[in-house]
């Protein structure tokens, strides 16, 4: 983890990232570290945020674990990869769970947003999540926080009619919170 900072006043402190088609390319059920790459952007946006003293982390649904189609230990080391790729960042929450387990932690529930706020020693509030799918935004919303959506050939068009949140890649969601334009 690293160092806290402090975000300049009128932005979030902390910007809270699904990995799967937001970070990074999804590859669905991804065993493999050498398979992943970051979306376009993706670095320059985390640097960014980091240059502007904000926290960084990613809140991901790994139900590949539950499902025993990937190991802990195989999340575990795609995340260390994305970590080698964007830096660092300073919290990550996974659920390991199925959908039909009715955990807290499963996005649209918040129990991954609220954990990652506490573990960085933040309110809820002070969170953006940036996601692809309605299930990041409804999370958000769930814990207190901001979301904002990046959609992607995943992203059904219900999920984000009428959303004010929405940017049309990830560089563009992180310039917008950084300008003060988050919703």
């Amino acid at each position: 983890m690293t160092a806290s900072r402090n975000a300049p006043a009128g932005l979030p402190r902390a910007v809270l990232f699904d990995r799967d088609g937001t970070l990074i390319e999804d590859v669905p059920y991804n065993p493999d570290p050498a398979r992943v790459q970051p979306v376009p952007g993706a670095v320059e946006a985390v640097r960014e945020l980091r240059a502007a003293g904000l926290r960084t982390g990613a809140v991901t649904n790994q139900s590949g674990i539950g499902r025993g189609l990937l190991t802990t230990d195989q999340v575990r080391r795609v995340n260390a990869r994305v970590d080698e790729l964007l830096g660092p960042l300073d919290v990550w929450e996974v659920c390991p769970h199925r959908p039909e387990q009715g955990c807290d932690c499963r996005k649209p529930r918040p129990g991954m947003v609220l954990s990652a706020a506490r573990r960085l020693g933040i309110a809820p509030e002070d969170c953006v999540v940036i996601g692809d799918i309605g299930a990041d935004l409804a999370a958000a919303r769930a814990a207190g926080a901001r979301g904002v959506l990046v959609p992607t050939p995943a992203t059904r068009p219900e999920e984000y009619a009428g959303e004010q949140g929405v940017a049309a890649d990830l560089l563009l969601a992180v310039r917008r919170v950084l300008s003060g334009g988050w919703p």
